[in-house]
């Protein structure tokens, strides 16, 4: 009998987060995407030192890339490479995904957004987010319908006992 994967096992593979973009964007569709990167990125992953959060992905001649993400080196690098955190990489994904992406960038106006950075088995994945800007009166609703289930969590977990 296979065994159960647990919740806390998907967060340990987590390796970073873009909370900033869920408070500054609508995010409609996702898209899971691998990164081409060095040896030096995979072992500073390996160590939690990725941040992405100032990174969103562009797209060129039929490519997308990841603009902004800070893979910071490992003090006990090799000195014989030249290591550069911020560095543009390149993301791995289906032809008709980037062209479906590219298509509601250029005339909907949608932005690329990376939300989320974490190992699929040994692979490192990261989770895109096609985007609208909110506007601050949006930003200010969320916040407060956010608030309004914190306090009723609060009001139910009090009423049961």
């Amino acid at each position: 009998m296979a065994k159960k994967k647990s919740k806390s096992k998907a967060s340990a593979s987590t390796i970073a987060l873009n909370k900033k973009a869920r408070h500054e964007y609508f995010i409609e569709e996702t898209y899971e995407a691998g990164l081409e990167l060095q040896g030096w990125e995979v072992k500073s992953l390996r160590a939690g030192k990725g941040n992405i959060s100032d990174a969103y992905v562009i797209l060129r001649q039929g490519q997308a890339f990841l603009l902004g993400g800070t893979f910071t080196p490992l003090d006990a690098a090799s000195s014989h490479v030249v290591c550069d955190p911020e560095r543009t990489r390149k993301l791995l994904m289906h032809r008709r995904e980037i062209d479906r992406m590219q298509g509601l960038v250029e005339r909907q106006g949608y932005t690329l957004v990376a939300l989320e950075l974490y190992w699929s088995k040994a692979w490192v994945k990261l989770k895109i987010g096609l985007a609208k800007g909110k506007q601050s009166h949006d930003k200010r609703t969320s916040t407060k319908d956010r608030e309004w289930k914190v306090q009723k969590e609060r009001m139910m977990k009090n009423s049961v006992r």
